[in-house]
């Protein structure tokens, strides 16, 4: 087992914060988001870890871990960036968002899901979003789900409230063979959309993983949802990181985000 931290974003919504480093090194409670991101993945026996740069590359430094630079961070996203770490991607694979934090219960249920393509889902995140946002209708994105568990669809915004079965959280698995199927989709998709529009009609580099996750699905490979309930954090915006840091002072996290010293 592998792990894979994209980390290339130069993320703009956190402008408050990132002129001078990249979002994963933002500081919580002592220790940056990547640091704190790596020693889960460490404590449940996952050493082998690759962070894949972009912006501010040379801020990020952390001893042991194998490093890629997407060049491009400004004019792709996140699955370019995945396949800037091409020569990674085999056997199982762990693929997480730098800018989330998860408990080690969330990892290890993600660890042991048999499944050739697993996404972590919160199907109790409309308690962190009356936290985060005060309501449950903000920066909503479609998750359905069937009876079996399996994702039918995902990722598109401002999803009607019988469309959202769960919240994705940015934490992936590919089974070897998963991952090898992916690689040979994501090839031919190469070859016939570059430079031109793909999915939600952004440029075919420019595509968000729930992108190629929906392509997966159309494609006729499952993709298995690893429920959970809470347990993970999300630092996206200048909001998010000052309400994170307030409801941490408040003791307000408690019973929704085990914080791992």
């Amino acid at each position: 087992m592998k792990a894979i931290i994209l980390a290339a974003g130069k993320g703009t919504r956190l402008w408050k914060y990132t002129d001078n480093i990249p979002k994963c090194m933002l500081n919580f409670k002592g220790k940056t988001l990547i640091e704190r991101q790596i020693v889960t993945l460490r404590s449940n026996g996952i050493d082998d870890i690759t962070i894949i740069k972009g912006y501010m590359a040379e801020k990020i430094n952390i001893p042991g871990i194998k490093y890629y630079t997407n060049k491009e961070y400004e004019n792709t996203n996140m699955v370019y960036t995945l396949f800037c770490a091409e020569k990674e991607l085999f056997g199982d694979v762990i693929v997480a968002y730098a800018d989330v934090l998860y408990e080690s219960r969330v990892l290890k249920g993600l660890i042991n899901k048999k499944s050739d393509v697993a996404v972590v889902v919160d199907t109790n995140w409309q308690k962190y979003w009356i936290l985060r946002y005060g309501n449950i209708n903000t920066d909503t994105e479609s998750l359905v789900l069937n009876s079996k568990g399996q994702i039918l669809e995902l990722g598109q915004s401002n999803a009607k409230k019988e469309k959202i079965n769960g919240r994705y959280v940015g934490l992936i698995k590919f089974s070897s063979n998963g991952m090898e199927k992916t690689k040979k989709i994501y090839k031919e998709l190469k070859l016939n959309f570059w430079n031109k529009p793909w999915q939600r009609n952004q440029l075919f580099q420019k595509a968000y993983m729930t992108d190629l996750l929906n392509y997966l699905i159309s494609a006729k490979i499952k993709v298995d949802a690893m429920k959970i309930k809470n347990g993970w954090l999300e630092f996206d915006t200048n909001e998010d990181y000052e309400k994170i840091i307030e409801l941490d002072r408040k003791h307000e996290l408690e019973g929704l985000f085990v914080i791992n010293r």
